[in-house]
């Protein structure tokens, strides 16, 4: 009997962990509380754990879809970021500091840009400030590049509550716009290499962007035409006074919000308004968002579960982030450029909290998959289909 319940935990144990896309609301969550983490510090510790982070989570849960490709452009465009800001810091007044790395002249400006210097002598104080913010910035579109390579955008855009329909629409599309670049990239590639098409650098650079912007924007154009086929940002009529119930709801939620935070991050706010004002802006906000997706006419084929790896994957970046906040102290956290950054164990482990999303994520669906399963079965139905016609 207990080898039969042994055996039937196992069996269980395998099918949970059989290859299947998670709900990609779960992704856009862990990433968010990664972002969150990457958005409470400057320690550039802290802020290269999360990117390693982002990158070991992408590598051992993305698929082979053709947008799990773009998570390269977001840390490329990272990279950008960091250089763009250091080059800013020499440019525009480096002078900040008493370690001058480089002493050059300053270039006197008009007075009605005063307070801004430019050049003038480059201090390592002032390039370590300028590398802890970029490094920052870099961390969090890294953070947003590792739920675009993650999440499914179409099921995403599937995914969103009635009442954001419209503008879930706008936001799935802007997002999924580096991952359909990098796929265009990716194809138009392709073909040129299989016409075998030479050139230099500055040639190839000129035969690819136009043939991709092109893609993207043929792509885009089929995009809409196909979710305008298929009713959305079609809304059905509401009443005047469910119109005015609708906006009122929605415009006392925020209004409750906004009191419960100012209350929660002014220290002489009264403390009995953050809880009550979270909270009841959030129902009312609630409250408005089911009402104005009443409006909203249109159904839905096999939606989204949300199953108990949904909840650690999104548990383990929201975590990460309330973690940092709690339980790191402020020198950590927002280290001075005079010194070497300081850090903590429970840095490292609030930190460490959002790689348990790849753990607790089961493996991803790979399009390859289904090839292989395609290419095994064809043998065993020729010979049926020869069967047949003997």
């Amino acid at each position: 009997m207990s080898g039969s319940a042994a055996g039937g935990d196992a069996h269980v144990e395998r099918r949970s962990r059989l290859p299947r896309d998670l709900h990609p609301g779960a992704w856009w969550l862990w990433a968010l509380g990664l972002a969150a983490t990457a958005t409470a510090t400057t320690n550039p510790v802290l802020l290269l754990g999360v990117v390693a982070v982002a990158c070991l989570t992408v590598g051992l849960r993305r698929s082979d879809h053709p947008w799990s490709g773009s998570f390269r452009l977001y840390l490329l465009f990272g990279l950008v970021i960091v250089v763009v800001r250091l080059v800013l810091r020499v440019l525009l007044g480096g002078g900040v500091g008493s370690t001058v790395l480089l002493d050059l002249p300053a270039v006197p400006l008009p007075g009605w840009v005063a307070g801004v210097t430019l050049l003038g002598p480059v201090t390592l104080e002032s390039l370590l400030a300028g590398l802890y913010d970029g490094l920052r910035l870099a961390a969090l579109v890294i953070c947003v590049g590792a739920a675009n390579a993650l999440a499914n955008p179409k099921r995403l855009l599937r995914s969103m509550p009635p009442a954001l329909h419209e503008v879930g629409t706008a936001v799935v599309v802007a997002v999924a716009l580096l991952p359909q670049l990098a796929d265009s990239l990716r194809r138009v590639r392709a073909a040129r290499a299989l016409r075998g098409v030479p050139g230099g650098r500055v040639r190839r650079l000129r035969g690819v962007v136009v043939p991709v912007l092109e893609d993207a924007l043929e792509r885009s154009m089929a995009l809409a035409a196909g979710m305008d086929a298929r009713g959305y940002g079609r809304s059905g009529s509401l009443g005047r006074g469910r119109r005015a119930t609708t906006g009122a709801l929605l415009l006392l939620g925020l209004c409750g919000i906004c009191v419960g935070s100012y209350a929660w991050l002014d220290q002489t706010a009264p403390r009995w308004l953050v809880v009550p004002g979270m909270l009841g802006g959030v129902a009312l906000a609630a409250l408005g968002l089911w009402s104005a997706g009443r409006r909203v006419q249109r159904t839905r084929y096999r939606p989204d579960r949300w199953h108990a790896e949904e909840a650690g994957v999104a548990l383990a970046g929201l975590g990460s982030a309330v973690a940092l906040r709690l339980l790191v102290d402020e020198p950590v956290l927002h280290p001075l450029v005079t010194g070497a950054p300081g850090i903590s164990d429970a840095a490292v482990l609030a930190v460490l909290l959002g790689l348990a999303a790849a753990v607790v994520a089961p493996p991803p669906v790979l399009a390859t998959d289904g090839e292989r399963a395609d290419r095994r079965t064809s043998p065993g139905r020729r010979e049926a289909a020869r069967a047949g016609a003997a």
